[in-house]
């Protein structure tokens, strides 16, 4: 049987009770941090705050799991930068213990522990504990499909737990689409191992299709019923339009899995895998992982190549890979390399979660550029409501509008109270494209009906000219300035235009009157 079950034993519990421990602590001491950190919601996050207003079953970028949850965390606990995010270290230490219990089903409790703990100190979960992002559900899903699917292996034909493949994949699915890694993983699995298929049949198979059908239906029904928008947006993100054939982005996204994984464990990975392949050495447990880790990595590594590559798009393989590289390394007997590689990047955890709650640290080290994307939004909101209570005084102003989709979310939420107010102008954004590309300029573009008289934000003062050519009348009237790091003020003979690159945010306020935006291509 491919994955035989294994009964608790004694020997069972220690491991078992230093996990849970484990997964409880570093929860604990994250949540901490986020309600105890003063850096700011990213761009991106507050956009996924701006969807939690108004739910749906899908949206212009991303499937619906992270509004949702959004909406049910900040239900509980309010509208602060903690509460948006404090779900996501809950994501990763369900999918911890998950995977404590896959490894111990595979291969024993021990392994199970050390699964556990290379997944919860990778760099990459460290940095998603800390922000709010679709990956946390994703691999949290994910892990409970594995796990669901593991078990389906050793209970062969249960049509309960093929159902829960099919609904947690389905999840997996309503987080974040990379979740048909794993339906492809699925299938190489099948392809590869008679034990496999052996442990399917008909009933069980339309079981788990059933379930992840139905769960996933609202969101095709959505993408169905606006363009599909999301699977476009999804699409586009590939850039397979662009220059092709890029082995130095191919390289670059390798060289990154090192920091999203560890050094250790993807070294032992990639390696370790190569040569139980070539050796013919592979168990049956460790095959079922490596088609569960393989075509996220070898996919985006393709589309590196042909393209371009985030970091974080072949982060599902390391929900499997976790538990393939403790399975390796206690094989091996290699335990003071996993203690030492764990080490490391427990040490790597705690400067980053110094950063989080004091922030100075950061720029102590010469890493403010790491941080500065979640600064200084809430001091350019105020500055752009304090401008337009001025105008409002002045003639007053028919909109307020934005050049950028990172400051129209940024100014959605932290002017959230003053956007909320029955007599402010509604907040929209200039167009810059004659398409939408984004939920932003899908659902709140600047029309003639709201341009008699804008307040415009123009970011870094890229579009000013454009903006002003849009209108019968237009001035510049304002220049906010806001310093993203204490540590620039040590550096009053810097070039100017570096200075700003580096230290600061700009924006450019234009007042326009009478909008007429010329022809767009």
């Amino acid at each position: 049987m491919t994955a035989a079950a294994t009964i608790p034993t004694p020997d069972d519990t220690r491991p078992a009770r230093l996990a849970l421990w484990f997964v409880l602590a570093l929860t604990a001491v994250r949540l901490a941090a986020l309600f105890l950190s003063p850096l700011e919601l990213y761009p991106d996050e507050a956009q996924y705050w701006l969807w939690s207003r108004t739910l749906d079953f899908g949206y212009f970028s991303k499937p619906p799991m992270i509004a949702w949850t959004i909406w049910t965390s900040t239900r509980l606990g309010g509208d602060s930068e903690a509460a948006v995010r404090m779900a996501a270290p809950l994501f990763h230490a369900v999918t911890a213990i998950a995977l404590f219990a896959i490894g111990r089903r595979l291969y024993g409790a021990w392994t199970g522990l050390a699964a556990a703990a290379v997944y919860s100190l990778m760099p990459g979960v460290q940095l998603s504990s800390g922000v709010i992002t679709t990956d946390a559900p994703l691999l949290c899903f994910l892990s409970l499909a594995l796990l669901a699917y593991v078990s389906l292996q050793a209970e062969q034909r249960s049509l309960k737990l093929a159902a829960a493949v099919g609904a947690t994949l389905g999840l997996a699915m309503l987080s974040k689409y990379a979740a048909l890694y794993a339906l492809i993983g699925i299938g190489l699995h099948l392809v590869l191992s008679a034990d496999a298929r052996r442990a399917w049949d008909l009933k069980s198979a339309g079981a788990a299709v059933l379930a992840f059908v139905v769960v996933l239906a609202p969101n095709l029904i959505w993408n169905a019923t606006h363009g599909f928008a999301t699977v476009g947006h999804t699409a586009a993100n590939a850039n397979l339009g662009g220059k092709l054939f890029n082995p130095g982005e191919m390289l670059t996204f390798i060289g990154e899995q090192l920091g999203v994984f560890g050094p250790l464990p993807f070294v032992v990975l990639i390696g370790g895998v190569g040569l139980l392949i070539i050796r013919r050495r592979l168990t049956p447990q460790d095959l079922m992982l490596v088609c569960w880790t393989a075509p996220p990595l070898l996919v985006v590594t393709v589309q590196a190549f042909l393209s371009r590559a985030n970091a974080n798009w072949a982060a599902s393989a390391y929900v499997a890979g976790s538990v393939l590289v403790a399975a390796l390394l206690l094989r091996w007997k290699a335990k003071w390399w996993l203690v030492g590689g764990l080490a490391v990047q427990a040490a790597l955890a705690v400067v980053f979660l110094t950063w989080t709650i004091q922030p100075q640290v950061a720029d102590a080290m010469g890493r403010s550029n790491d941080i500065k994307r979640a600064r200084g939004w809430e001091q350019m909101t105020e500055a752009v409501v304090r401008r337009a209570e001025l105008e409002a005084l002045n003639g007053g102003i028919s909109a307020i509008a934005v050049d950028d989709r990172f400051l129209f979310n940024a100014l959605s939420y932290y002017g959230r109270d003053y956007f909320g107010r029955p007599d402010a102008p509604p907040l929209v954004i200039w167009l810059r494209q004659a398409h939408a590309g984004n939920q932003a300029e899908a659902t709140a573009p600047l029309t003639a009906k709201d341009g008699k008289r804008v307040l415009v934000v123009a970011l870094e003062d890229q579009a000013s000219d454009l903006i002003i050519g849009d209108f019968a009348r237009a001035e510049r009237v304002e220049i906010v300035s806001v310093l993203l790091s204490a540590k620039c003020r040590a550096k009053p003979d810097e070039a100017p235009e570096k200075f700003d690159h580096r230290c600061r945010r700009r924006a450019t306020l234009i007042l326009g009157e009478d909008f007429k935006p010329a022809k767009r291509d």
